[in-house]
């Protein structure tokens, strides 16, 4: 991005007001507002540059722009905004120009064409005042006549709270999220309390709201600002994995942000914790809906240990013969007594490494509880997950979501503790990747007397979300659990499996195999390199698997030469370099693109990858297919989409790629840790590669340092109510 030097520095400068259509959009960011674009003036063969940050504007709208002519020494003279405000265009040819912009949804140059034709220089007012005359127009019907009166008031709802936004440093895209979010009410909705942005806008942060705090009159030591420095502090250690935080910690990382003296914050601390919106336990302070999750996780696994079930009469001996009989299959120790316990719990947990047989000992189960009439039900966090499991048991398995019947209108679960899963077991596969909250919600629908199993590798990365809910029901141990520890014969021939398990001991994994390779590159140029020409070239050529769908590329970390960023520019630029962009977003037609968060309303979830396989720019959407389904996103949804080409390794869990390639660098020093490196060869079915340096590997095989998640649902399950 240029230069750019603000009017402040020039005081003489005399102020300028021009007014003209936009006629392009030169750069636009989409995290930072800021725009370069180019006005034309009636009456001018030139353009005029224009740059500043700005409500979201587009090709053939008419503006009125206030600012300071400033030289730049790379793009020349431009004017550098200060405000601005729309202009409705009163000419024919003017308002074909704005409705064929897109920038009403619904409307492109086709339309736009057709508008004017049929309502001349009224055709605005007809969208305005008499929507319905637009069913008249050929090709518009009443479904794309409401949405076009729908996107009209919607830019009207923007223009006007405009001037207040621009006034308080909001930039373009934000501007859009805020209207979005908030509807109508926006203004009311900020002047009452700015700091709902940084927990409701994606984008914003505490900052950002901080500033138009600030311009609002809100004072540094403020009771609602140092409220909202401590919430927000909490939140982002919820983000980081804890459940709480300690009262010392709380306000040191408070007071850092705030820029105050951490005396100054008991007393805002107090009130929160008296209005309920924080939960004190001794001196651990959680958010109150987190304390809900945990404490509620804990009540309910003591109702269904406590629960009198369905008693089961099964000669166990004479069951694991007659299952190693039906399913040809030779049970070690391990799962012949993991059947005895199963046979008694009504709570279990079943975890081990790849290729220790924690999916024949669940296929082995159900066989035998299903003989006696029980009545299973499967899940896993993810849809990839669920998919695996599906396949390697042969029976309906869901997401998690699915199976407690999310309902975006009603904002929750339909099942829970007034309307149970009919089910006499329940058994959730990848239990490693579920957090707190959502742990809550499964366990309040699981009826009295019903089975739970939890299937999962405990040594995988813990879940994206808050908690470390496998670990602790692991460690309270008050639940029974079985450790599959012996690898198979046959798993034990795979590189892979066999160096999973070299690693999860601190051993140098061996690089001798058809499957596991590890190729020196110190330098992160060099392996960058490397990576490019291996998922181009080298990994189709030799082993027949498409680069896009077949490999995964993933990082631990987000920057660097080898982070996840720059590794998706590269490979964008490598794999897609003619896909059709979208209009001022890093998106192309083609990509390979993931979900970043949850959401309920579309039903993808954070982690689902897919494909960009339409672009239509008329309307402003985007087509992407993931797996045996399309998504439509409005082009102002992108910001719930990254690009995939690359992904990190707490991305890639509860999934399973044909090729994994792990660059490696001492640039990751903060996340070289053993069960991130683990978690990453183990999502490999085919082939795993490790570009990168000797040393990365030496660091993070040693590295068993992880840091600690500030829980208590061991503690709480070890003491008996």
């Amino acid at each position: 991005m240029p230069d750019f030097k603000p009017h402040e520095l020039f005081p003489d400068a005399e102020p300028v007001t021009i007014e003209g259509v936009v006629e392009r959009i030169v750069f636009e960011s989409p995290d930072t507002g800021f725009f370069v674009a180019r006005l034309g003036q009636e009456g001018s063969p030139d353009l005029t540059t224009f740059v500043g940050n700005l409500m979201a504007i587009s090709p053939g709208e008419t503006i009125r722009i206030t600012g300071h002519w400033v030289d730049d020494k790379k793009f020349g003279r431009q004017v550098r905004v200060d405000t601005y405000e729309t202009i409705l265009p009163s000419s024919v040819t003017g308002i074909e120009k704005y409705l064929g912009s897109g920038l009403i949804h619904g409307i492109g140059p086709t339309y736009a064409k057709r508008l004017v034709g049929a309502f001349g220089v009224e055709t605005l007012k007809v969208i305005d005042e008499q929507p319905e005359r637009l069913t008249s127009v050929e090709g518009i019907g009443a479904k794309r006549a409401a949405q076009i009166r729908e996107a009209w008031a919607e830019q009207k709802s923007i223009q006007s709270i405009m001037v207040f936004l621009q006034g308080h440093g909001i930039g373009t895209g934000q501007a859009v999220k805020i209207y979005k979010r908030y509807g109508d009410g926006a203004v009311a909705v900020l002047r009452e309390n700015p700091y709902r942005l940084a927990e409701e806008i994606t984008g914003i942060g505490f900052s950002g709201a901080d500033k138009i705090a600030a311009s609002l009159g809100i004072k540094p030591d403020s009771p609602e600002r140092l409220q909202a420095g401590l919430n927000f502090s909490l939140q982002q250690a919820v983000s980081e994995g804890h459940v709480f935080l300690n009262e010392e910690d709380l306000t040191v990382k408070a007071a850092t942000l705030l820029g105050v003296e951490k005396e100054r914050l008991p007393g805002a601390l107090a009130t929160l914790v008296a209005g309920g919106s924080l939960v004190r336990e001794e001196d651990k302070l959680f958010l109150s809906a987190l304390h809900q999750a945990e404490v509620g996780c804990d009540h309910h696994i003591k109702r269904l240990l406590r629960a009198p079930g369905k008693t089961l009469t099964i000669d166990i001996e004479k069951a694991i013969q007659w299952v190693e009989k039906t399913q040809e299959i030779q049970l070690s120790p391990e799962q012949n007594e993991a059947i005895r316990m199963a046979a008694k719990a009504r709570m279990m947990v079943i975890t081990g490494g790849p290729g220790t047989g924690k999916t024949t000992l669940l296929n082995s189960l159900l066989a035998i509880l299903e003989k006696k009439g029980v009545s299973a039900v499967l899940a896993a966090p993810t849809g990839r997950a669920a998919k695996r499991m599906e396949a390697a048991t042969g029976r309906e398995a869901k997401t998690i979501h699915r199976l407690l019947e999310f309902s975006p209108k009603a904002g929750g679960f339909a099942r829970g503790e007034h309307d149970p899963l009919q089910a006499d077991l329940v058994v959730i596969d990848e239990c490693s990747m579920v957090d707190i909250h959502l742990m809550h919600s499964l366990l309040q629908a699981i009826a009295n007397g019903a089975r739970l199993f939890l299937v999962g590798d405990v040594d995988q990365l813990p879940s994206v979300g808050p908690g470390n809910v496998l670990m602790d029901i692991i460690a309270s141990n008050v639940i029974p659990t079985v450790r599959l520890k012996t690898v198979f014969r046959q798993a034990a021939e795979s590189g892979i499996i066999a160096n999973a398990h070299r690693i999860n001991r601190g051993e140098m994994p061996q690089f001798n195999s058809e499957d596991f390779f590890f190729v020196e590159r110190p330098d992160p140029s060099k392996a960058l390199e490397t990576v490019l020409e291996l998922i181009v070239n080298r990994i189709p050529k030799k082993f027949g698997l498409d680069p896009l769908r077949d490999v995964q590329l993933m990082s631990p970390m987000h920057r660097g030469e080898t982070g996840v960023e720059n590794l998706n520019r590269a490979l964008q630029d490598a794999l897609n370099p003619k896909g059709a962009a979208v209009p001022g977003k890093n998106f192309r037609l083609g990509d390979k693109v993931i979900q970043l968060r949850n959401n309920y309303e579309l039903d993808v979830y954070n982690g689902d990858v897919g494909i960009v396989t339409l672009l239509e720019e008329e309307v402003k959407e985007l087509h992407v297919q993931f797996d045996d389904r399309v998504v439509l996103y409005s082009f102002d949804d992108l910001d719930n989409l990254g690009l995939a080409y690359a992904i990190t390794v707490h991305k890639s869990q509860g999934s399973e790629y044909p090729a994994v390639i792990l660059p490696l660098s001492t640039q990751h020093y903060l996340l070289l840790q053993r069960n991130v490196l683990y978690t990453a060869i183990t999502r490999g079915k085919r082939l795993v590669i490790i570009v990168g340096d000797p040393k990365a590997l030496n660091i993070a095989l040693r590295n068993t340092d992880v840091s600690r998640r500030n829980t208590r649902l061991a503690e709480r399950l070890r003491n008996e109510v």
